[in-house]
């Protein structure tokens, strides 16, 4: 085991996270630099000859009245059944937590709920894993749509959609929306048509220095933005992330105009293709963020590109000072609470000039169909 401390050591970590079948861009080096308000520290597993078997890119972020907490989003990164692996992570993470007095590690990883090895050798390590209460008890999403672009044209890929996703594809593109790729400049104008959204559908949004952060240390080797538009109109709107031979789909916003186009169709379809010319395995549609219902609108809009559900094994977290990380969950689940019947209250007001910006603990959000990490 042994920590990246400098920028050589970064870049190996960064080629194996990009090699890695469990890759997840909110494991990378660059991702770190966009949680400017964390810091960020890098522990790596090593096999007999040095090199890396293992990786974990923890942040680390002082919460008022409880002390540091340190986050590892969609990680460790190894071989589920390593066990060494995992061992040598989270004994890292311990010599941590003693040099920032942390009350806890607290990971989410990108591993399925079903993988009985995983639990057993985390729990075994000293780990609890917590199912969440609902879906908001988790940072990250449990459940995601995934599509498996491996082998496919993208005439497969477009023959596994529901019916009703190649109709809406072709409805915008019969009504003559077009999607071009963006820049820098156009992120207050996506911005923009992303506020409309969070107006609309009772969600929060990140500022606009956000998106401008991920712009300046994923794009745009790792993230693009996509724009639809119809007769000159700017209608909707997304932000795919890609990273080893993944992409996500980060952020989406459209417009409450035009909305019979069916651009977001469109979008989708333009990320996968983006997907499949860059060679990438998997097209992941991100969180539905509520139940697997086919009755809410998300999940069946997601469900409708010919993903798979999968459902995540929810928090793992090593407590080193548990009356502490006890006491903080309850107030972040109460803090939760309020937020959401303040985003109530918010957008049943009519439309402010300006967002306002939400009072955050540092935490990023999940990503659903509008909202980002």
């Amino acid at each position: 085991m042994r920590f990246v401390n400098d920028g050589a050591s970064m870049r190996l970590y960064a080629e194996f996270l990009g090699r890695h079948e469990r890759c997840h861009f909110q494991q990378s080096p660059e991702w770190a630099r966009v949680k400017e308000n964390w810091k960020n520290e890098v522990v790596l597993a090593e096999d007999a000859q040095g090199n890396i078997k293992g990786g974990m890119s923890v942040l680390i972020r002082k919460i008022p009245l409880f002390g540091n907490l340190m986050y590892c989003p969609r990680g460790p990164v190894c071989d589920t059944g390593d066990a060494d692996s995992l061992r040598q992570l989270l004994e890292g993470a311990e010599l941590l937590a003693m040099k920032y007095n942390a009350m806890a590690l607290r990971m989410e990883p990108d591993i399925p709920a079903s993988d009985g090895a995983f639990r057993a050798a985390v729990e075994d390590l000293g780990c609890r894993v917590r199912e969440p209460m609902d879906t908001g008890d988790l940072i990250q999403p449990r459940q995601v749509f995934r599509l498996d672009l491996r082998g496919k044209s993208e005439a497969d890929v477009l023959a596994g959609f529901h019916r009703k996703a190649r109709y809406g594809i072709r409805v915008a593109q019969r009504r003559g929306v077009t999607v071009r790729v963006g820049t820098r400049e156009d992120l207050p104008a996506f911005h923009a048509l992303l506020a409309e959204t969070g107006r609309r559908d009772g969600f929060l949004v990140r500022p606009l220095s956000y998106l401008e952060r991920m712009w300046d240390e994923l794009g745009p080797e790792h993230m693009a933005l996509l724009l639809a538009t119809c007769g000159g109109e700017l209608i909707a709107g997304a932000i795919p992330v890609f990273y080893g031979r993944k992409t996500w789909y980060a952020f989406g916003a459209s417009s409450d105009r035009r909305r019979d186009t069916m651009a977001s169709y469109l979008l989708q379809w333009e990320m996968i293709r983006g997907a499949l010319a860059r060679g990438d395995q998997v097209y992941d549609l991100r969180g539905i963020l509520e139940k697997a219902d086919p009755g809410n609108g998300l999940y069946l809009f997601k469900s409708r590109f010919g993903g798979e559900l999968v459902s995540f094994v929810g928090e793992v977290y090593a407590p080193y000072r548990p009356v502490a990380y006890r006491l903080y969950r309850l107030a972040e689940r109460a803090y939760m609470a309020l937020r959401d019947r303040y985003t109530t209250r918010l957008h049943r007001a009519p439309a402010p000039t300006a967002e306002p910006r939400p009072r955050s603990w540092g935490i990023p959000a999940g990503a659903g169909a509008h909202t980002g990490p």
